[in-house]
C-alpha cells in the first residue's frame, strides 16, 4: 500500500467511527474491533493488500506506542478521584503491584515449564503481558474526572500504574537473557530498576503535576486575563515530566500518570473545592445544592478560571482514538496464519484463565472490595498497546534473535484475543453489573 492509499483507508475509518458514534456505541463489542477486522481483512491472513513486520519497523512501533500510551495515561490521571486516600487506591495499588508480581511469576512458570523457554524470556514475557491496557480499555475505565464508580476507577487506576510496575520485570528478564546489568545478586536491579527508577518516578510526577497546576492558577487569576492553550501545556508537561525521568532513570510511564493526578489534585485544592459524601473533592461549579433549594449552576462563583486538566482532556481522548485505529489496524498487519498455534493460544488461555484471575484474587484478598467487582476486575484484564510497547522495546534492547520471533507470536495472538475476547463481553457484563448494582 502506498502511502495515499493509507491516508484514504484512515481518513474513512475516522470518518465512519465519527459519523456513526452512537450506533458504534449501541453495538455489543468495542471500536477496536472493527479495526482489527479491517487490518485481519487487508493483511496477511486474508487479502494480503498489506503487511506490517514488528521486526524491521520496531523503532517506529515503538515510537509509535510509547506516545499512545503516554497520553492515555495522562487522561487517566486527570480523570482520578481526589483526594488520594488509602480506602479508595488500596485495592488498584495491590492490583498494580501485588497482582502485577504474582502474574509476571505464573506466566514466567508456565513458559518456563510447559513452553521450554529459558526463564530470562518467561520473566520477559510475563512483563509484557501481565500489565493492562491503558489505550484498549476505555469501555471499562473511568468515563470523566467526576465519576465516582468504584470499579471504573480501580481498573483505571491499576492500568496507570502496572504500565510502570512492569518496567522492572522487563529488565530483570533481559538481565537474565544477557542484556542488561543486573549486579552481583541482583542488587542494581533491586536499587536502581525497583527502588530508585520508581519513587523517583512518582516523584518527578508530582511535582512536575503540582507545579504546573500552581503556575497555571497564578496565570489565568492575574488581572488582566491571560490565556493559557491547555492542549498544548498538557502535551507540554507529558514531554519535560517523560523526558526528566528517562534522563534520571526513573519509569516516564508512572511519572506521566502521577502528573496527571497531582495536576487535578492541585487544581482542585486551590479552586477551593469542597468535599461530596464520598470525600472526594467536587469543584464549586459542580456542587449538588439543590438540597439547599438552590440550582448548582448558580453555586459556582463568577470568574473562576478553567483548568488545564479538565479543558485538555478531550483533546487528549481524540488523540486516544486515533492512536487505537492506526495500531489495532497495523496489528492486523502483523499477524498471519503461522502465528496461530497451541503455544500462543495456549499462553493466551492460561493468562485469561489462570494467571489474571488468580493473582486478582489473592491481590484484593482482605480487601473491603466486593466478590462482584473481583471477579468483574479479574477477568477485564485487557491486554493492547502497552504490551506491544514493551515488546518493541524488548527487541530494541538486546532481545536475543533465537527468541524474537516466538515471543512477537505469543505477543499478536494474546492482544488479539483479548481485543476480541473481552471486547465483546465487556458491555454485556458491565450493563448486568449496573443493572444488579441499582437493585
Amino acid at each position: 500500500m502506498t502511502t495515499t492509499h493509507w491516508f484514504i483507508l484512515i481518513g474513512c475509518l475516522m470518518l465512519a467511527r465519527g459519523l456513526m458514534a452512537t450506533s458504534i456505541a449501541r453495538l455489543p463489542f468495542t471500536s477496536a474491533i472493527v479495526y482489527l477486522g479491517v487490518g485481519l481483512g487487508l493483511g496477511p491472513m486474508v487479502l494480503g493488500i498489506f503487511s506490517f513486520s514488528p521486526v524491521e519497523q520496531s523503532h517506529l512501533l515503538e515510537t509509535l506506542t510509547e506516545i499512545a500510551v503516554l497520553v492515555s495515561l495522562f487522561s487517566a490521571g486527570v480523570k482520578m478521584p481526589v483526594p488520594i486516600s488509602r480506602q479508595r487506591w488500596m485495592p488498584a495499588i495491590r492490583l498494580a503491584w501485588v497482582s502485577m508480581s504474582l502474574s509476571v511469576g505464573l506466566i514466567a512458570a508456565f513458559c518456563y515449564y510447559v513452553l521450554d523457554l529459558p526463564l530470562g524470556a518467561g520473566v520477559l514475557l510475563g512483563a509484557i503481558l501481565a500489565p493492562t491496557d491503558p489505550v484498549l480499555a476505555t469501555d471499562v475505565q473511568v468515563r470523566h474526572p467526576d465519576d465516582r464508580d468504584r470499579l471504573r476507577f480501580t481498573l483505571t487506576c491499576e492500568a496507570g500504574m502496572n504500565d510502570g510496575s512492569a518496567f522492572p520485570f522487563v529488565m530483570l528478564g533481559l538481565g537474565l537473557l544477557g542484556a542488561h546489568e543486573l549486579g552481583d545478586f541482583g542488587w542494581r536491579w533491586v536499587l536502581v530498576d525497583v527502588l530508585w527508577a520508581t519513587l523517583a518516578a512518582i516523584a518527578i510526577g508530582t511535582l512536575g503535576g503540582a507545579a504546573l497546576g500552581r503556575i497555571g492558577w497564578m496565570l489565568r487569576g492575574k488581572d488582566p486575563k491571560h490565556e493559557v492553550l491547555d492542549d498544548l501545556v498538557g502535551l507540554g508537561l507529558i514531554g519535560v515530566v517523560y523526558g526528566l525521568s528517562v534522563v534520571f532513570v526513573a519509569w516516564g510511564f508512572l511519572a506521566v500518570f502521577f502528573a496527571g493526578v497531582a495536576l487535578r489534585q492541585t487544581e482542585l485544592v486551590l479552586s477551593g473545592a469542597h468535599k461530596d459524601r464520598q470525600g472526594l473533592l467536587v469543584p464549586e461549579k459542580t456542587r449538588d445544592d439543590s438540597g439547599a433549594g438552590a440550582p448548582a449552576a448558580e453555586a459556582a462563583p463568577v470568574g473562576v478560571p478553567l483548568t488545564v486538566s479538565a479543558e485538555s482532556l478531550v483533546f487528549k481522548e481524540h488523540l486516544e482514538r486515533l492512536s487505537e485505529l492506526t495500531l489495532v489496524l497495523l496489528l492486523g498487519g502483523m499477524v498471519s496464519m503461522h502465528d496461530w498455534n497451541w503455544r500462543s493460544v495456549g499462553t493466551a488461555l492460561f493468562l485469561f484463565a489462570v494467571a489474571r484471575p488468580l493473582s486478582v484474587m489473592i491481590g484484593l484478598a482482605g480487601s473491603d472490595s466486593s466478590m462482584r467487582i473481583r471477579g468483574i476486575t479479574a477477568w477485564f484484564g485487557v491486554r493492547g498497546i502497552g504490551s506491544l510497547y514493551y515488546l518493541m522495546y524488548a527487541l530494541n534492547h538486546g532481545l536475543p534473535a533465537s527468541l524474537t520471533r516466538e515471543l512477537i507470536q505469543i505477543t499478536v495472538v494474546v492482544i488479539m484475543l483479548s481485543i476480541v475476547v473481552h471486547g465483546t463481553s465487556v458491555k454485556p457484563l458491565l450493563d448486568r453489573f449496573w443493572k444488579r448494582k441499582r437493585q
